[in-house]
């Protein structure tokens, strides 16, 4: 490991702002929101873009670095932490004037920490990364996503028949409601057709779709036991902010952008031009490279580090 890369330990600032934050309460708690949509874009107006790309002798020596897979790791004990600490919260009771600090800062961390990392970890073949993608994304209520992130828009990016392909002039509030509609009724069908092809029935160990929807009802079971419906609003309405972040990247990210119907009626090949960039290096490191979107999708398990 170079000193360099710790740089990536920048990402922890959005779940540890969104801990203390809470934690301390007041007006603290709006210290993730303030921090990731105005303090970042202002400081990310004022910083250079790194545009440099690793040298071979570089990638060799990162790819096989253990660093970078222990980082994406102690996301989930973080948000553990932070969904403790809100439930501690709700039980001593949190001011109304305090809520919208709250719902927004634990949001962005389940979009952020939760299902950016849950990304990075579902793409990687090792069944425990699976396994740690899918915990991240129980919160969000969002188990289906490395399902059809995997085999429907990697497949589909760029063509109408992706429904996290921004259309042309499509609004942000329309393209929220068709892409969370359609990616989960896409992952339905895409786990319908692999059981096909594997001979395995609906209730079935293979059956991934069924056993996160599953998982999502006890943990929704459980807050509600512990915390009634209050509790339950809450939790939910932070898993949806979670949700609509994840949209609103895969909107900025793939925005009006199409690629070409050949005259067989396929479309040509997925490509570094299908995606847009940023280059910002303060946005990278808080995203782990997820901004380096066009090179994820031409080589869709490459790790982060080596965009």
């Amino acid at each position: 490991m170079l000193k360099a890369d710790l740089k990536y330990l920048t990402a922890y600032l959005v779940p540890l702002s969104a801990i203390l934050g809470i934690f301390n309460g007041g007006l603290y708690s709006y210290s993730t929101l303030v921090m990731v949509f105005i303090l970042v874009p202002i400081l990310e107006s004022f910083s250079p873009k790194d545009v440099s790309n690793l040298q071979p002798e570089e990638v060799v020596q990162k790819k096989e670095s253990r660093f970078f897979d222990l980082i994406l790791y102690f996301n989930l004990p973080l948000i553990c932490i932070l969904l403790t600490i809100l439930y501690f919260r709700i039980i001593s009771g949190i001011p109304l004037w305090e809520l919208a600090g709250v719902i927004t800062a634990v949001g962005i961390t389940l979009g952020a920490s939760g299902i950016n990392v849950a990304h990075e970890l579902g793409h990687k073949p090792e069944s425990f990364k699976k396994f740690i993608a899918g915990c991240l994304l129980v919160p969000n209520f969002y188990t289906h996503f490395t399902l059809e992130h995997n085999y429907g828009h990697h497949k589909y990016v760029g063509t109408p028949n992706d429904p996290a392909t921004a259309r042309k002039g499509e609004s942000i509030y329309k393209f929220w409601i068709r892409s969370i509609y359609l990616c989960y009724r896409n992952a339905w069908r895409i786990q319908q057709k692999h059981l096909k092809q594997k001979g395995k029935r609906f209730l079935s160990w293979a059956n991934s779709f069924l056993i996160g929807q599953i998982v999502q009802i006890v943990y929704l079971s459980v807050i509600y036991l512990l915390l009634g419906i209050k509790g339950l609003v809450i939790f939910m309405l932070c898993g949806l902010v979670g949700i609509l972040l994840l949209e609103m990247i895969n909107y900025i990210e793939h925005y009006g952008i199409l690629r070409k119907q050949l005259p067989n009626g396929r479309f040509e090949a997925v490509g570094p031009e299908h995606s847009w960039n940023s280059n910002h290096e303060l946005g990278r490191m808080l995203l782990y490279e997820l901004t380096r979107h066009s090179d994820h999708h031409y080589i869709a398990n490459k790790k982060y580090q080596l965009l």
